[in-house]
């Protein structure tokens, strides 16, 4: 009896030793990222020293500018990334072939898609527990969230401008404008800082609307996201005058027309409170005082 007992503790023992060599297999140790955001995201739970390589287009954190680049969403180095020797890749979710690719290889893929701000959350603690850090991620998902609350309670109870947030357009000109829609953490964003946003009902991502539907949409703030760094002020003073042949439209009569610029302005990671901090002050700057 004795003796079968200490076999059972012994098959125990091997089988927990079994599990956790598991587990501990299943930790991503070499990371390459095709997204920027979630970039972002890898070195914010802790991982950054995991990640082997990234995009062409990766700027945040400063850690990553000594990093391989490896392409981006339309031209990834597929051998520079095998070279890498990666045990996880973080594609676009569009990018089907190329996930496909790894998979068959044995490689793990997690492909990122873009949504709002509980999709943003979400990627925050899956790629925390793809690199062993659950906790950090936890932890981070819990301060945005209490970011945003502290916004909202700051805002709330005051009138909400009906707000356009304008996310491209060509320069120097009212030509090409594309602005947020209805969907998304942009639009969540600009609801969490206290603004309704005129193109509500347009049930996508983003819209392209003509000078004749801003002037129907008639907004009362306009703000201008931009992920580079600010221009010249002569350049910035042209940008904002490019709006003036909307002279009827309520931002632009009242001068509530505003162009900001900063990476985090468009990043779905963790910087999105501090953009929704930033449109707090944008749209209710007494607010703040």
């Amino acid at each position: 009896m004795a003796a079968r007992q200490k076999k059972l503790i012994a098959l125990a023992a091997l089988l927990c030793l079994s599990f956790a060599s598991h587990a501990s297999a299943q930790v991503a140790r070499r990371v390459v990222s095709l997204v920027p955001n979630v970039t972002e995201i890898l070195f914010a739970v802790g991982a950054g020293a995991q990640v082997v390589g990234i995009s062409s287009y990766d700027d945040f954190p400063p850690e990553t500018k000594s990093l391989p680049r490896v392409g981006a969403l339309l031209d990834p180095d597929t051998e520079r990334i095998f070279s890498l020797r990666p045990d996880l890749v973080i594609v676009y979710g569009s990018q089907g072939e190329l996930e496909s690719q790894f998979t068959r290889t044995g490689i793990r893929v997690y492909p990122y898609r873009h949504g709002g701000i509980d999709d943003v959350l979400q990627a925050i603690r899956d790629v925390a527990r793809l690199t062993g850090h659950t906790a950090d991620g936890d932890r981070v998902v819990r301060g945005m969230q209490k970011q945003f609350a502290a916004i909202r309670q700051r805002v709330g109870g005051r009138p909400r401008p009906k707000t356009m947030v304008v996310i491209g357009r060509d320069a120097g000109e009212l030509r090409g404008v594309y602005a947020s829609g209805g969907v998304g953490f942009l639009h969540e964003v600009l609801e969490i800082a206290g603004g309704d946003d005129v193109f509500a009902d347009q049930k996508r991502e983003a819209v392209q609307p003509s000078n004749e539907t801003m002037i129907v949409r008639a907004p009362q703030v306009i703000i201008e996201v931009h992920a580079g760094d600010p221009p010249a002020s002569q350049v910035l003073e042209k940008e904002r005058a490019a709006w003036n042949q909307l002279a009827s439209v309520p931002a632009v009569r009242n001068n509530r027309v505003h162009l900001l610029y900063g990476g985090y302005l468009l990043a779905a990671g963790p910087r999105l409170g501090q953009a929704a901090d930033t449109l707090a002050r944008v749209l209710h700057p007494e607010a703040f005082k």
